[in-house]
């Protein structure tokens, strides 16, 4: 399946906005998305994330011959794959000519420069030699591929532990990770890769392309630079050439981005291994942003309960009994709204006028007593009514007015409503 190409209005708009110093998501020309570097349970795993191009690196170990050309030296392997899952236009079980260049330069990055020692794997010198393989997976394509792969490598490399080895005599023993703690790899510098994209013939440049951004350049430069400012690989690909000037202003451009890498690698680092240390939580776990709306997280909100709840709230003497058994099975928080009116949970005030009856005096007739449901509601013209709920239409006109309360109640609240 044929990843989907831009449009001309979505490419003139992106050269448009290029030409004004101007990108969708709103950064500079020469600032990178954020980074966010994590690491699994096992040694050698991490993970890392360029705004929402994601890659995975993994390495392993095991025991080979060593090659006949360096009988005394270690081997390191380099794959990268890329997945369907990490876009439509990648093929399984198949490299395009786009992942057999970032094989073939991720592998010059780190074998040619030789940032791992590879003397320290040799065992036993023209017979055995540990082999190191590390495996970079692509999970999500969303520009910069290069870049998020060659960070993630350097990072898994340094982060990998393998077994420790003893020699005596012809015995080798190859001790697990109980008997002995893991040796981690010697590696002398982090070479990280970073891009650059030119468009109308190297006359803009941007950094950290995203994807729809490459579907339109007209050509890239990739550095492979350490903290020390040592260029370890340079490759321009594209129809264009590029003044002198330009690409010592790139390499400056490169030695500020790649310190400020190797120092988020180093405090990584050194965060996971404090972390396994004194035994909290590390891995992938930590990785989980807890502010997102898919997140597990329940917050405990304590309200207060006033002491006056007998002044507001009026019982029934044959319901006394019941009510002191509910409220001691009850845990739920109540909140006094005011005074005639409760509350159990979220809600508005209430909006009713609520009167205290304390007279004997009445001045209409058409006066309603509201008790409460399952109550005996009784009208002064009507009489005594069935022991139901009843649901009255107000008018929007409501006076106040007092009556007396019914007989063998407490003092009740009141309110007089004109007859519809």
């Amino acid at each position: 399946m044929k990843e989907v190409p831009l449009s001309n209005c979505e490419r003139d708009f992106i050269l448009r906005a290029v030409a004004e110093k101007k990108r969708l998501d709103g950064r500079d020309a020469y600032s990178y998305r954020r980074i966010k570097i994590s690491f699994g349970i096992e040694y050698g795993c991490c993970h890392v994330e360029i705004g929402n191009t994601r890659v995975l690196a993994q390495v392993s170990c095991e025991i080979a011959e060593p090659k006949p050309m360096r009988p005394n030296e270690g081997l390191l392997y380099v794959n990268v794959e890329l997945s369907p899952m990490a876009s439509p236009g990648f093929e399984a079980g198949r490299l395009s000519d786009q992942g057999v260049e970032m094989n073939r330069l991720i592998e010059r990055c780190l074998k040619e420069s030789r940032c791992v020692d590879l003397e320290s794997l040799c065992i036993v010198s023209k017979e055995k030699a540990w082999a190191i393989r590390l495996d970079i997976h692509i999970l999500n394509h969303d520009g910069n591929l290069i870049d998020a792969a060659s960070l993630a490598g350097i990072t898994a490399l340094s982060h990998f532990r393998r077994p420790d080895v003893s020699v005596c005599g012809d015995e080798i023993t190859i001790h697990s990770l109980e008997d002995r703690d893991p040796v981690p790899l010697s590696v002398h510098h982090m070479p990280i890769c970073t891009t650059f994209a030119f468009f109308e013939k190297g006359k803009y440049m941007l950094l950290d392309p995203t994807n729809s951004e490459e579907k339109v350049m007209e050509g890239r430069m990739v550095i492979g630079m350490n903290k020390h400012r040592e260029i370890c690989v340079l490759q321009m690909t594209g129809e264009m050439l590029l003044l002198k000037d330009q690409v010592i202003r790139c390499s400056n451009i490169a030695a500020s981005k790649v310190k400020a890498s190797s120092d988020l690698i180093q405090k990584a680092l050194q965060v996971d291994a404090e972390a396994k240390s004194k035994g909290e939580k590390y891995g992938f776990v930590t990785s989980i942003d807890t502010e997102k709306v898919t997140a597990l997280q329940k917050t405990v909100q304590e309200i207060s309960i006033k002491d006056d709840l007998s002044e507001v709230i009026d019982v029934d003497d044959d319901d006394e009994d019941n009510s002191s058994e509910m409220d001691a099975n009850d845990t739920s928080s109540v909140e006094i709204i005011g005074k005639g009116s409760g509350q159990i949970g979220d809600g508005g005030h209430n909006t009713w006028e609520i009167i205290n009856i304390d007279d004997d005096n009445t001045e209409d007739s058409d006066v309603v007593e509201i008790i409460g449901s399952n109550e005996r509601q009784t009208d002064e013209l009507g009489g005594d009514s069935s022991e139901e709920e009843v649901t009255i239409l107000l008018q929007p006109e409501i006076t106040k007015s007092k009556t007396k309360p019914a007989r063998g109640k407490k003092k009740t609240e009141k309110r007089k409503i004109e007859k519809t």
